[in-house]
């Protein structure tokens, strides 16, 4: 199983990311291990995830959110059991 997942950094920006192992991403996020943004944005908090069959599909979809505003990311994390048509979570 593969997760796309939102955090938000010790600065209220939002990084988007997709992995296998949420627990083990944050805490890299958390560590020097983590990827140049969040490295110098650290603590992260996990506020987002869904789960994906495959690493394509999870990958599809992190490039898709990436392209999004960040209040349609808010909108996304806020309203996700009454999402509106435009934020719905992919299909495939």
């Amino acid at each position: 199983m593969w997760y796309v997942y939102i955090i938000k950094c010790s600065d209220k920006s939002l990084y988007t990311g997709s992995t296998t192992d949420l627990i083990r991403r944050l805490k890299e996020h958390n560590s020097n291990k983590g990827g140049s943004y969040t490295r110098v944005r650290k603590p992260v908090e996990l506020i987002y995830e869904e789960s994906h069959p495959n690493r394509s599909k999870a990958q599809k979809r992190e490039a898709h959110i990436k392209c999004w505003t960040r209040a349609e990311k808010l909108a996304l994390i806020e309203n996700d059991k009454q999402i509106p048509g435009e934020f719905s979570k992919s299909k495939d």
